[in-house]
């Protein structure tokens, strides 16, 4: 099997996608696609591109994981209420236990990378 380069672009450039949507027991409005394109996965490390359509879902993050919205407008809402709305060239770190909804106001692509 050949190794993979070891300096390459985030870019969705020949990734196939794979695309789901939140189990409907999250559900909370709409109907969002997910379509995401993995570059990386490897012992425990993810990192690719993130897309989502409108809608609202609840989330809860066993994992760490760093964001940048590269386009589109979310709002990430902990259990307490707090709102914190995501904008374009805005990153953040999601960390453990992070509980809440995640609302997609536009369409947003995000690059993401995921320690679990």
């Amino acid at each position: 099997m050949p190794q993979p380069p070891l300096l390459f672009p985030v870019s969705c450039d020949g990734i196939a996608p794979e695309t789901e949507r939140p189990d409907a027991d999250r559900l909370l409005a709409g109907d969002p696609v997910h379509t995401t394109w993995n570059l990386e996965d490897s012992a425990g490390l993810y990192c690719g591109i993130w897309k989502s359509t409108p809608g609202k879902w609840k989330v809860s993050y066993t994992e760490w994981e760093y964001i940048r919205i590269l386009e589109g407008v979310s709002v990430l809402t902990d259990a307490q209420g707090n709102a914190t709305t995501l904008r374009s060239g805005d990153s953040w770190i999601i960390r453990p236990g992070f509980s809440g909804t995640w609302e997609v106001l536009e369409t947003t692509i995000k690059d993401y990378v995921i320690r679990v």
